[in-house]
């Protein structure tokens, strides 16, 4: 009897977003819903991504990334296995501080996890990713 013929999927891209706002102002708590939101809707919108998590730190300053509890959470989850790509509003969102921002993707990019910043329009994984991302994250 022949083995039936087994086609070959292709595994999606388990995609987190790292949301964060700095204060616990009303203004802030809107924009944080409204990132949580956006990133559910996006990653989802798009059918070769799986939504691994949301990963979000509410009023807490981007200067110091080991007091962020989520964004560790992420981290750790990345090194884990458990996330291929992270999706954030920008380098500001991801960390202010120049020398975090830069061994936190260069950490995950050495585990070919990219971290995209939407509103930079950078991908880790681009070759001119890292240029960029040095001008930005100094200007952050």
């Amino acid at each position: 009897m022949r083995e039936p013929l087994l086609r070959d999927k292709k595994q999606k891209t388990r995609v987190a977003a790292y949301c964060r706002v700095s204060t616990d102002s009303e203004e802030q708590e809107i924009s944080y819903d409204e990132q949580t939101q956006h990133y559910t809707s996006y990653i989802e919108s798009h059918q070769d991504w799986l939504l691994a998590g949301i990963y979000a730190d509410d009023g807490i300053s981007g200067m110091n990334a080991k007091k962020r509890d989520e964004f560790q959470h992420m981290i750790n989850d990345c090194h884990d296995g458990k996330n291929d790509m992270v999706i954030t509003k920008s380098i500001r969102r991801f960390a202010r501080n120049t020398v975090d921002c830069l061994n936190y993707t260069r950490a995950l990019k050495n585990k070919n996890i990219g971290v995209y910043f939407e509103k930079d329009n950078i991908n880790t994984l681009d070759a001119k990713g890292e240029v960029l991302m040095n001008i930005m994250a100094s200007l952050a």
